[in-house]
Order: structure tokens, then C-alpha cells, then sequence
């Protein structure tokens, strides 16, 4: 089993709340995980059909006839019982009496935020990071763009670049060996065309599936509602409202744009990550990793993969992500920026493998905005280097 990041955290949050609510993307090992951290508790599954009639019908008996503490599963099945376990936790506050895990996140979140909040710990499990795959600790932001060893870096993964991230960092991919493209396919039609369309009502699915991909299309690029809208063939409100379940079921990430403006005109809108490079190129129709290598989206899928691995970094540590972009009115951008207390890093994101001169250049520039006093710089490409040029530190595509 791979040792996940967010175990310690887990344990950790159990013994300070009364509940624990694991949410996170179908398949993405939150069972896995409570029941490997919690091996002592009785463990219930709400995806069983007579648990879940029994739970549906009857809350209140079927809280009473389980045993305390206890892991309920895919909570959002029943999301009636919430109402239940907040009376219960209000009389009894002992810790860890509850932990809770659900995919939907769209559902438990809206059940959670009317009746759990202020008693409970809510916790986030996405896909495999590369340093989980990779047995390492999770990526420290409180040393990036600090100075760094030269050199080439090792534990580079024996799968290479492009086959990493084409084969996706779902755990049932690696945990079972499993072939990605006809996993990808099963869990698409059964995640998103099965869940969140019975979440989100959808009655045309040629369209809610032309949606999915066109957005995949747009992965590392600025969110335009109206021209994302228009090539789908809906209303503005209806794309933001799916996307908006993309992006709660755990499948984008939405990166804001930075408030610092350093005296420019900034472009406001947030840039589009999907969470997993593997879906977007089956999404995409990439089925192969040498496909990838010369695909015209390897860029911005690459680009998303790194803001993901550093999203990751922070989830599964428990924490915001706190991470951003900035771009201005003239077009000057920073990929990524990432907020560590009082310190701002610049990211620059390049799939090329060698260290060209053009790939500092925005990152010089941002450097040297009047007012602007963070000087630390980062530069992740699509090689093996690990080091320092003109005060930038060089890091890996594995990050390593």
C-alpha cells in the first residue's frame, strides 16, 4: 500500500473532533485510507442498498443500532443522518465518535455546512502526489526557491515524463496495474456521467459531455465563461453551475488571480487546472504516452500537472492551498505563485528539458516590478536539472 500524506493528519484531527469528514473524488482512496488508519472502528458503507434504505427510512434507529466511534461511508447517501450526528456530538463531544468519507462533495459539503459546522474536522483526499507514488516526503514550500544543490536530481520515476502523467495518479491505476485508458473510460461514464449528473439534473448528456471536454481542452488556460459557454451551446449560468460541480467533486481547480498588483492592471479571471493529467488526456483523446510528446497541448497539460502536485502538497498536509497566478493587462505572466506566511514564489512552468535562457525571462521581469520585494524565483521544467541560474532555483518535473 502507498503510504498517503494525509494519514498523520487524519489520525491527528480524530483526536481533537468528534468529527472527521474525509471528502475527495471518487476513487481517489478515501476508504483505503480511514480504514487503514482506523483498523479498530466499525466500519458502515451507504453504498449497500439495505444500509442505505435502513438509513433513509429510519436515521435516527440506524444511528442508534451502530457502535461508537464508527466510519460511515459515502455519508452523502444519506444526508439526513447529519442532522442526527450534530444532536449526538452536541451532547457528547468526545473525540473521533465519527468519521465521515463522501465523494460527492457537492451533496455532503451543502448537508455539512448547514449541520456539522464548528464540530468537525473536514479533511480532503485527492489522487496519488508523484511523491507519494514516489515513497517521499510531501513537497516542503516553506524551501522553495531557496538554494538548492546542482547537479541532476535523483529518483527520477523509471516511467519517464510523459508516461507519468498520461498514465494518471487515480491509486486503482497503480494499486492494481490496471490499464489507464480503460479505467479512465469506466470512471468517467460512472463518476462524472453517473454522479454528477444525477447531482446536477443534467437531461442532455451530449452536451453536459461536450462541456467536460471542451473544459478539459481549456486545462492551464484563463476561465471564460462566455466563450466556454458558447462552444457548448448553453447558458452562462448553466456552465458555471457545472463547473462549479467539476470543481467540488475534486477534478479542477480553479487558480485566482493574485491581488498584488506592483502598480499594474491585472487580469482577474482564475486559470483552469484539471487535478489529473491521465483524465485530461483521455478526455482528449491522447491514448498513448508517445502521443502525448507530441500533442499541442503537452504544454498546458504539463502545466497542470505541476499546479496539481503542488495543490496536493498542501491538501494532503490539511492546509489552503493559498496558491495563485498573476497576469497583467500587457500580457506578462507568472504561472503560479505560491503564498508561504509573508513570502511570495513565482513559478515558471516549461515542459522543454533544457534550461533555456527565455524560460527566466518572466520571472526576471516580475523580479524587478518597482514595489515588488520578493526576489526568490522558481523554474520547474521538463528535465532532470536541480539547481540555481540568475537567482532562480531549478527544480525537476518530479520535483525531487
Amino acid at each position: 500500500m502507498i503510504e498517503r500524506h494525509l494519514a498523520s493528519v487524519l489520525k491527528r484531527e480524530a483526536l481533537r473532533n468528534p468529527v472527521v469528514v474525509l471528502t475527495g473524488p471518487r476513487q481517489s482512496g478515501k476508504t483505503t485510507l480511514v480504514r487503514a488508519c482506523f483498523e479498530d472502528l466499525a466500519y458502515v458503507s451507504l453504498e449497500r442498498p439495505d444500509l442505505r434504505r435502513h438509513a433513509l427510512a429510519d436515521p435516527l434507529g440506524f444511528l442508534a443500532g451502530l457502535p461508537r466511534p464508527v466510519i460511515l461511508d459515502e455519508v452523502q447517501r444519506a444526508p439526513a443522518l447529519l442532522s442526527y450526528i450534530q444532536v449526538e456530538v452536541d451532547e457528547h463531544a468526545s473525540p473521533g465518535r465519527f468519521v465521515l468519507t463522501g465523494s460527492q462533495n457537492l451533496l455532503l459539503m451543502e448537508g455539512v455546512s448547514q449541520t456539522l459546522a464548528g464540530r468537525l474536522a473536514l479533511l480532503e483526499l485527492l489522487p496519488f502526489s508523484l511523491a507519494e507514488i514516489l515513497g517521499q516526503p510531501p513537497l516542503d514550500l516553506s524551501t522553495l526557491g531557496r538554494p538548492a544543490a546542482g547537479g541532476s536530481a535523483g529518483t527520477v520515476p523509471a516511467e519517464g515524463l510523459w508516461e507519468t502523467l498520461w498514465r494518471s495518479a487515480y491509486p486503482p491505476v497503480h494499486d492494481r496495474g490496471l490499464d489507464p485508458v480503460r479505467w479512465l473510460g469506466d470512471y468517467y461514464r460512472t463518476y462524472v456521467e453517473r454522479d454528477l449528473r444525477d447531482v446536477l439534473k443534467v437531461m442532455d448528456l451530449d452536451a453536459f459531455d461536450r462541456f467536460v471536454r471542451l473544459t478539459a481542452a481549456r486545462t492551464a488556460g484563463e476561465l471564460s465563461l462566455s466563450s466556454l459557454a458558447e462552444d457548448v451551446g448553453i447558458s452562462q449560468p448553466t456552465a458555471r453551475h457545472w463547473l462549479t460541480a467539476l470543481q467540488a467533486g475534486g477534478l479542477l481547480f480553479l487558480l485566482p488571480p493574485h491581488r498584488e498588483n506592483f502598480r499594474k492592471r491585472l487580469r482577474k479571471r482564475p486559470k483552469i487546472h484539471f487535478l489529473d493529467a491521465g483524465l485530461v488526456c483521455y478526455l482528449l483523446g491522447i491514448d498513448s504516452p508517445a502521443t502525448l510528446a507530441r500533442h499541442p497541448q503537452r504544454g498546458a497539460i504539463f502545466e497542470s500537472f505541476v499546479v496539481a502536485e503542488f495543490v496536493k502538497a498542501r491538501v494532503h498536509q490539511g492546509r489552503e492551498p493559498r496558491l495563485f497566478h498573476w497576469r497583467d493587462a500587457t500580457g506578462h505572466e507568472i504561472d503560479l505563485l505560491v503564498e508561504d506566511g509573508p513570502r511570495l514564489v513565482p513559478v515558471e512552468i516549461k515542459s522543454g528539458a533544457t534550461v533555456a535562457d527565455d524560460m527566466l525571462r518572466s520571472l526576471l521581469w516580475w523580479r524587478s516590478l518597482p514595489g515588488n520585494p520578493h526576489r526568490e524565483g522558481v523554474l520547474v521544467t521538463g528535465g532532470a536539472v536541480k539547481g540555481m541560474r540568475e537567482g532562480v532555483s531549478l527544480l525537476p518535473w518530479h520535483l525531487g
